[in-house]
């Protein structure tokens, strides 16, 4: 099958475009009422069909993704950006994979949260039911695209996706695939929409529509969740960026730490859970620090060191105040040495985007007050903080790291976007 082109929309100096977002809005609006009352069985026959729609798209997909890959080329962005954006055949197997994994999730609408019974006879319970209409606006990687629109299907929700300038065209060959899978399925294709535009003065006009949108995702940099914050009165479930920090404590066992520390930065170096920045006991600096140095300088990582890290090798530049508040999302690492592990935990949360910390070291007395008091959505011991990931979480997929401290926090996967209601049951119950 061959995805459609999706539907022209006006440029975005033109006075229809308002209109056009605005009936995105109501036909996203419509949809959500039929998907909420979506049996489970319909809604993982649609997931599965998206998934064998996508695979037998993959060749046009991957020529929508060579055009984003040129685009992204041409804007000047870095080789790690430009991976962000880039599919090939695994790529994409990938991602009709996800969608068989949200498919195989427990369905979270309808399930019981509590339930008791009060004195008088009356039973209560708290119901989970879908949000309504998500909107959803995020960079790049254009697996996000299928990832938010399977969870969305999943928990009853509609949603309305404006994906980065880099995957455009891979969105939109994927959200065609996705639609053709819901009409098979006899649920409403305007469950899954795309803004079919790349400028982004069409966002502005996704977060006037409170009167059809229940909830916006922003999902990337610091200026894309400013903006949202700032120009929408639609209640926000923030992505920030992967401010994210391991830190080496003195305990640590020398070949766990190089293993951990190598595939926190170096796995993914665009993903917002890799490491930006590196901490080390000072008490473990002349032990542990060279054999870490040089595995990262030998894998084409540059480092950004304080004063003490640059003595362990005259090729480390010098960290400037700017570098531990840095989300590189490149082969760039900023290392500091700190004195124990309480300058650790106030390095992190004074300069961390509490999206995803973690602590190397043996000693469990040290790893729990870590783990306690580093105030982050997800904090780890002895692991990657590339396990930032709704996937790795057994969520199937997510659409993001939530880093506010309301919930949904950390992964935010099906279960996360539901709300709930309360149910009473009677036997014809009066108040006195």
């Amino acid at each position: 099958m061959t995805p459609a082109a999706p539907a022209p929309v006006p440029a975005a100096d033109a006075p229809d475009l308002k209109a056009a977002i605005l009936d995105m809005g109501k036909r996203a609006r419509a949809a959500a009422g039929e998907l909420a009352q979506a049996p489970t069985k319909t809604k993982n026959a649609a997931l599965r069909a998206a998934a064998d729609k996508l695979r037998a798209a993959t060749d046009d997909i991957l020529a929508a993704n060579a055009r984003d890959v040129a685009f992204a080329v041409e804007q000047g962005n870095s080789a790690a950006m430009v991976d962000r954006s880039r599919l090939d055949p695994k790529r994409v197997e990938a991602i009709a994979k996800g969608l068989e994994d949200i498919a195989a999730l427990p369905d979270p609408v309808g399930s019981i949260q509590a339930g008791w019974t009060r004195p008088n006879g009356l039973l209560i319970s708290r119901v989970a039911v879908p949000i309504g209409t998500i909107g959803i606006v995020y960079e790049a990687r254009p697996n996000v695209t299928a990832d938010a629109g399977g969870l969305c299907l999943k928990s009853g929700n509609a949603c309305i996706l404006r994906g980065g300038q880099e995957s455009f065209e891979s969105s939109s060959a994927i959200v065609a695939a996705m639609r053709a899978a819901l009409a098979a399925s006899e649920l409403p294709e305007d469950a899954i929409q795309l803004i079919p535009t790349r400028d982004r003065a069409a966002v502005g006009h996704l977060l006037k529509l409170d009167g059809y949108v229940d909830t916006i995702v922003p999902r990337g940099g610091k200026s894309l969740i400013e903006r949202v914050m700032k120009e929408t009165r639609i209640p926000v479930i923030a992505h920030l960026e992967g401010l994210c920090a391991t830190y080496i404590h003195e305990s640590a066992d020398i070949d766990m730490a190089r293993k951990i520390v190598m595939n926190a930065k170096m796995r993914r170096v665009s993903v917002c859970g890799a490491t930006e920045t590196l901490l080390i006991d000072r008490a473990a600096l002349p032990t542990h620090g060279p054999a870490i140095v040089d595995d990262l300088l030998a894998a084409g990582c540059e480092i950004r060191g304080d004063a003490d890290v640059r003595k362990l090798d005259k090729r480390i530049v010098a960290a400037k105040e700017a570098d531990w508040s840095t989300e590189y999302l490149d082969a760039i690492l900023a290392v500091k040495a700190v004195d124990g592990i309480e300058a650790a935990i106030a390095h992190i949360n004074r300069y961390g985007s509490h999206h995803t910390d973690a602590i190397v070291a043996g000693d469990k007395d040290a790893a729990d007050l870590f783990l306690k008091r580093v105030d982050s959505a997800i904090v780890l011991h002895n692991a990657s903080t590339q396990f930032a990931d709704g996937g790795e979480f057994g969520f199937g997929a997510e659409i993001g790291i939530s880093t506010g401290r309301l919930p949904p926090r950390g992964p935010v996967g099906a279960e996360q976007l539901t709300t709930y209601k309360y149910v009473l049951r009677g036997s014809g119950q009066t108040r006195p």
